[in-house]
């Protein structure tokens, strides 16, 4: 998500213009930060609700508590804070608090370690989870409906995933909140143009949940070289049938996850649900990083 491919679609649809580029060292930069001014007298990075990781990287030499000073003298404005947001310690270490370098935590996320095989997986899974997938499929067969799998990863079938996605997202509260994906809105936009380019780099990936001829639920998903980041989920509350299509979809991509065997784990990255917890027990915290001009600062403005 650090990924230019990522980054520019959401400069484009969701930037003001006043973002600055901020660059520590010359040819070979040891940290860089997209940021936008906040408030008065402060600077955070760029985070739109799209993107589920500041803007943030960093070399791993390199302290935390030696990048603020530079990077509060060089930023317009004169500003007393910089915000570096939504962190994952799994990323770049939480660091140390001290008297001018505050860390308060955001949420925590879960994920999935591809490791072993899905037959080991799936049995330290619940066994209500376990025993409601199984009674759910004799559902689907006794109503004669066949659920299929999906995978999609040419970038010229992106567009029309968006859609199908709007669609699903459309059945639902999302539109009734006005917050559903649409292909024509800054969000459809967004998620097209990031799809299209991490598909372009075998990176882009879209499960797609079929019961028979009806689409049912989705993934929209982007890889790294070691992760399957879970973007957006949706599915279609009025085909259910009773049913957890999001539920039985990933119950099947995951197999074929364990089973292709290319990549180490699944990144959920948003906060963790209840629904979460059935799938996995592994849960931390991202966090938040708050840079002070001066020490008295963070007492002063009663907030880490």
């Amino acid at each position: 998500m650090l990924d230019p491919a990522f980054l520019a679609p959401a400069l484009q649809l969701f930037g003001t213009g006043k973002e600055q580029l901020a660059i520590l060292g010359g040819s070979t930069p040891s940290a860089m930060a997209l940021l936008r001014p906040t408030g008065v007298r402060g600077w955070e990075t760029f985070q739109p609700s799209q993107c589920p990781l500041g803007f943030w990287v960093c070399h791993p030499s390199l302290p935390w508590q030696a990048v603020f000073p530079s990077l509060l003298q060089s930023l317009p404005g004169f500003p007393v804070v910089v915000g570096i947001t939504q962190q994952d310690p799994d990323i770049f270490p939480r660091p140390s608090t001290s008297r001018t370098l505050k860390t308060l935590d955001y949420i925590q996320t879960a994920r999935i370690t591809l490791q072993g095989t899905f037959d080991a997986y799936w049995q330290a899974r619940g066994k209500n989870l376990r025993a409601n997938m199984k009674k759910q499929r004799n559902s689907l067969t006794k109503l004669g409906l066949t659920p299929r799998l999906e995978i999609l990863t040419q970038a010229q079938d992106m567009d029309q995933a968006v859609r199908d996605f709007g669609q699903l997202e459309s059945t639902g509260w999302k539109n009734d909140q006005g917050t559903a994906i649409h292909r024509e809105n800054p969000q459809g936009q967004f998620y097209t143009r990031i799809l299209e380019n991490f598909c372009a780099q075998g990176k882009g990936r879209v499960y797609r949940y079929w019961f028979d001829d009806v689409v049912t639920a989705m993934d929209l998903c982007i890889a790294d070289e070691s992760s399957l980041i879970i973007l957006k989920t949706a599915y279609n509350e009025q085909a259910s049938h009773g049913t957890s299509p999001a539920f039985l979809m990933h119950q099947e991509s995951f197999q074929h996850l364990f089973e292709e065997n290319t990549l180490s784990r699944i990144e959920f990255y948003g906060k963790v649900l209840e629904w979460h917890t059935r799938w996995t027990d592994e849960i931390r915290t991202l966090y938040h990083v708050n840079g002070y001009r001066w020490g008295f600062l963070p007492g002063l403005l009663g907030k880490a």
